[in-house]
């Protein structure tokens, strides 16, 4: 009995091993671009306040989003991803299309300033839908459904002595775009971000000894990143391929992992290149007390 084991977890192990070496060995550069929502949706925990929302299309922004476009091109992407659902691949399609027809104009959001735009100036024919939105565990749903048991979690949310990261927190005003991609691509903030999600609600306990906070954080966050990390998987690699994935700019403290372990990728970071960013054009137009 002993022996047909030891035949068996031996025929596994060749299995896997070989399985692991008929893969693609090459590994695919992928460039993170954490960025903020340039169109406020203000869906996130962390709010902008009306008067300190900064319009995109004005300048010196739009000259801004140019200048950081050309330096990131540089990186030579042959894949755009975007956070947005795939099951809107084909709305995205339709418009990428009209756009390159100069039928389309570019609204506020990132995905249009930095992605179609982008997308254009280097000749790619689509840009790929990869987001989700995570799976909640079904316990949680019968919190959500309780107003008493939301209550609480939500009192706790917002009320926990360690909550940096309160649904009560606003963002400052944004005075240069590239000085704002600069700060939020920082390796240590990135860092410092994750540590946030093991705070509240993360310590959060409706019984004592039981992991509500776990479970809520596992299905909204960990689960979510680990799904868009998935649909990222899934699109089709050539060996010369080399993916840019322009995301909010919390999703890289998860992300970033999940791309420096893999033996298919090689995360590459957007630092040295917005460090290019040539200035000259709209560094005059920002206002000396944003300097």
């Amino acid at each position: 009995m002993k022996l047909t084991y030891t035949l068996l977890s031996f025929c596994l192990l060749s299995q896997i091993g070989f399985s692991q070496n008929d893969s693609k060995a090459y590994k695919t550069p992928v460039m993170t671009l954490g960025v903020f929502h340039f169109a406020y949706p203000n869906r996130d925990a962390v709010k902008t306040k009306k008067e300190d929302q900064i319009s995109v299309l004005d300048e010196p922004y739009q000259s801004e989003i140019v200048a950081i476009c050309k330096a990131i091109e540089e990186f030579n992407p042959t894949v755009i991803a975007l956070e947005i659902d795939p099951s809107v691949q084909h709305k995205t399609d339709s418009l990428y299309n009209l756009y390159k027809m100069d039928k389309f104009q570019l609204k506020k959001n990132e995905i249009f300033q930095l992605g179609f735009r982008m997308a254009k100036n280097l000749n790619l024919s689509k840009l790929y839908c990869v987001n989700d939105w995570g799976r909640y565990y079904a316990g949680l749903e019968d919190i959500f459904k309780d107003s008493a048991r939301l209550a609480r979690f939500e009192h706790y949310y917002n009320h926990f002595p360690d909550s940096a990261y309160a649904l009560k927190e606003t963002a400052k005003r944004v005075e240069s775009i590239l000085a704002e991609l600069k700060r939020l691509n920082a390796p240590e903030r990135i860092k410092q971000r994750l540590s946030v999600y093991l705070l509240n609600p993360f310590k959060y306990e409706e019984t004592p000894g039981d992991f509500t906070g776990v479970d809520f954080e596992t299905s909204r966050w960990f689960s979510r990143n680990l799904r868009i990390f998935r649909n990222v998987q899934r699109i089709e690699r050539e060996p010369n391929d080399r993916i840019l994935i322009i995301m909010g700019a919390d999703h890289l403290n998860l992300l970033n992992i999940f791309f420096d372990v893999s033996n298919e990728y090689e995360l590459v970071s957007p630092m040295p290149y917005l460090d290019k960013v040539k200035t000259d054009n709209f560094a005059k137009k920002v206002s000396p007390e944003s300097v």
